[in-house]
């Protein structure tokens, strides 16, 4: 974990961190063990993830003590190795750990933070941008099919599964929760993003585009439409953590401030 001394745009670094460490999210379906000190998800087997997913790791009990009891959970769910996310409240000795572990680097995050309160930043969204919203089975699956694209992650779940994704999804944006947004260029589905609202914290999260359409404003029009929602259900802050070699660059450009980083390593079980 690393902070920025900066200290971002104007938004109290506490606030920030605070609501990252609020922000945890993991499907119904996930099995978890979920702790104050140690959070550990394994994820469904449409994820196609890698392995588990150590969220949070950090308290009162030593550092290695409960990394080896994140180790003994990957061990008895059969996975071969597990992701352990460096967060911004980690223990200092945490990424020391891993590389005397020889975990790999696998993701670095940086946290952004925009304040909400003032006029929205102007993204210049191309006109041929046509905006929507995950509301049922066919848009759910463009989603997915997005997130596989633009992360190299991911699988389409059975149709069943589909069909309730979709009725979450819609029930969720209607109630002003959040949801993801579509963008498409030419009538096809080429950027996603999703939004959490989270009393006034706006969670902007899974922002990615296809390949083949980079470069031609689609990641600004999807950030434009969830800041455009937040702000129309009650949102003051929003917290988005964007990959620093894609991401970063257009949120640093949309006004959005970096308030430190956080990194996945990838650590084989043994």
């Amino acid at each position: 974990m690393t902070r920025d001394p900066a200290g971002g745009g104007g938004i109290g670094h506490e606030r920030v961190a605070a609501a990252a460490r609020a922000w945890l999210w993991y499907p119904d379906d996930a099995v978890v063990v979920h702790r104050d000190d140690l959070v550990v998800v394994r994820w469904p087997d449409y994820f196609a993830a890698s392995g588990p997913g150590v969220l949070r790791l950090g308290g009162d009990t030593p550092t290695p003590v409960l990394l080896d009891e994140a180790l003994a959970l990957a061990r008895r769910w059969g996975a071969g190795r597990v992701t352990v996310w460096v967060t911004l409240d980690a223990p200092p000795d945490l990424e020391p750990l891993l590389a005397e572990r020889a975990a790999r680097l696998d993701e670095t995050l940086d946290v952004f933070a925009l304040d909400l309160t003032g006029p929205l930043p102007a993204l210049d969204v191309p006109g041929d941008l046509e905006l929507g919203w995950q509301r049922d089975p066919a848009t759910t699956r463009e989603v997915l099919e997005i997130g596989m694209a633009a992360f190299g992650e991911g699988s389409i779940p059975p149709e069943a599964k589909l069909a309730e994704l979709g009725a979450e999804a819609d029930a969720s944006y209607r109630a002003g929760r959040g949801g993801s947004v579509l963008a498409r260029l030419a009538g096809r589905a080429v950027a996603a993003g999703g939004l959490a609202v989270a009393e006034d914290v706006a969670r902007l999260w899974g922002g990615g585009v296809v390949p083949a359409a980079r470069g031609r404003g689609a990641y600004r029009g999807v950030l434009a439409e969830r800041l455009r929602y937040a702000v129309e259900h009650g949102c003051t802050l929003a917290l988005v953590k964007g990959r620093v070699e894609t991401s970063g660059p257009v949120l640093r450009r949309a006004g959005f401030a970096a308030y430190g980083q956080e990194r996945s390593y990838t650590l084989p079980v043994g």
